[in-house]
């Protein structure tokens, strides 16, 4: 009888969706992910060097569908209010600038 790996195949079902966006020190990862009833849930990874050589530290959030909108809601507003209210006067659109010449700077 061939022995099979239940974790492999579940790893491979329950991932729908992959997203990773670097950001300077730290690589965020944005996962869609299924549950056996075929429901979706989101996992919210920020991922950035350790003080070990190699070493990741990690945090997720767990961010299910029930609450999609008044996560989006509440993430925008508190933007919102650190870019208008907190920060007016900074530019924020430097990070963009910077990231784009940063990837015309890699080379494939």
């Amino acid at each position: 009888m061939e022995e099979y790996d239940n974790r492999s195949d579940r790893r491979q079902r329950d991932e729908v969706y992959s997203k990773k966006i670097r950001a300077g020190k730290r690589t965020y990862f944005f996962d869609v992910k299924a549950t056996r009833g075929n429901d979706y849930y989101l996992i919210i990874t920020e991922s950035k060097r350790g003080f070990d050589e190699g070493q990741y530290v990690k945090h997720k959030i767990f961010l299910y569908k029930e609450d999609f909108n008044k996560f989006l809601a509440g993430l925008g507003e508190t933007i919102d209010h650190v870019k208008t209210e907190l920060m007016p006067d900074y530019d924020f659109e430097q990070f963009d600038k910077n990231d784009e010449e940063n990837d015309n700077d890699r080379q494939y």
